[in-house]
């Protein structure tokens, strides 16, 4: 064989095992390719296909139990929400009753799940989660240890839903307040008293040893815990929010049925006694002076609502619809 022949043969050879190592290349830049376009409409679809897999694939036990509550519970039921245990909603009183219960067993996270005859379900859920003034009136109805600084509801196009609480007390504030009432208790509490008296007693120990907390108010000025009940109670300063609840925390320990009543921008103790509810604003019971010097009121002491609306018709406006209890 010839020099040039030997030459063409390996020049042919060569050639053609780079052609088929161009052809790999290719390949593979369309194999990536295609891959990378199949993964791209996965993640545009995957709400769809998640949807599709579970449908088919996986059954989802909807019918879920709420398991146990804590000591602050209230076994108590109102017009505007009750405790329940059907947690496959199907009207917007049901969430409402479910946010409830939920909250009022002191759970700080629970899901629960669309039923699939409820179309709505999903647009109610987004609704009532973005529904600060209702949240906020559902959260008058349970006891102050149990109630939500904030709450995240997170929902899924499968109608899954997942509520999350941010409780307003933390435990060193619970521990606090707790043996602050029992001391309270210790040197005023008195069987021999009515139990309209010994709110009163309650009633008079709160404003006698607060103050309102003006700077918080007025200025924004932040020193003190004054909107629950740590403030006037161990601080010795209060807001609307802080003598409410540790009148409400009082009340409780009497075993009386009470909640709180907010209007847009004040909040106070309603309490039934005898069948019969009242109204009990400590915040007003205490007026701030121009002086300084201290009050100590009873305009607001356990009065109807005939009587309320009579007296001040600005502050004290609440929903007949939610507070039905106080028309």
């Amino acid at each position: 064989m010839s020099t040039e022949r030997i030459f063409t043969n390996f020049f042919v050879v060569l050639c053609y095992d780079n052609i088929r190592v161009n052809d790999m290349k290719y390949t593979r830049f369309i194999v990536l390719g295609l891959l990378l376009i199949v993964s791209g409409f996965a993640f545009l679809l995957r709400e769809q296909l998640v949807i599709l897999y579970t449908e088919h694939f996986i059954k989802v036990d909807k019918d879920v139990k709420l398991e146990g509550h804590n000591n602050y519970y209230r076994n108590y039921g109102y017009s505007f929400v009750e405790n329940t245990n059907n947690f496959q909603p199907h009207s917007k009183q049901d969430l409402i009753d479910i946010y409830y219960t939920i909250i009022n067993a002191g759970k700080e996270e629970f899901t629960f799940y669309c039923p699939d005859d409820w179309k709505e379900c999903l647009s109610e859920v987004k609704y009532l989660a973005n529904d600060q003034t209702t949240l906020s009136h559902i959260n008058n109805f349970v006891h102050p240890f149990n109630g939500f600084k904030h709450i995240e509801t997170v929902y899924d196009s499968l109608g899954k839903i997942t509520i999350r609480i941010d409780k307003t007390y933390s435990k060193s504030d619970i521990k606090s307040v707790q043996e602050k009432v029992e001391y309270i208790k210790e040197i005023l509490q008195n069987d021999s008293l009515s139990t309209i008296e010994q709110i009163k007693v309650y009633h008079d120990y709160i404003i006698n040893n607060s103050k309102y907390d003006s700077s918080r108010s007025d200025e924004n000025i932040v020193k003190y815990k004054s909107d629950i009940a740590y403030g006037p109670l161990i601080e010795g300063k209060g807001l609307c929010g802080g003598y409410t609840d540790a009148m409400a925390l009082l009340l409780e320990d009497m075993s009386l049925n009470n909640i709180k009543v907010s209007s847009e921008n004040h909040v106070w103790n309603a309490v039934l006694i005898d069948n019969q509810w009242y109204h009990l604003d400590l915040t007003w019971d205490d007026p701030v002076t121009t002086d300084g010097s201290d009050l100590l009121e009873y305009n607001f002491f356990l009065i109807n609502t005939q009587k309320l609306n009579e007296i001040e018709k600005e502050q004290h406006i609440f929903s007949d619809n939610v507070y039905q209890e106080l028309k």
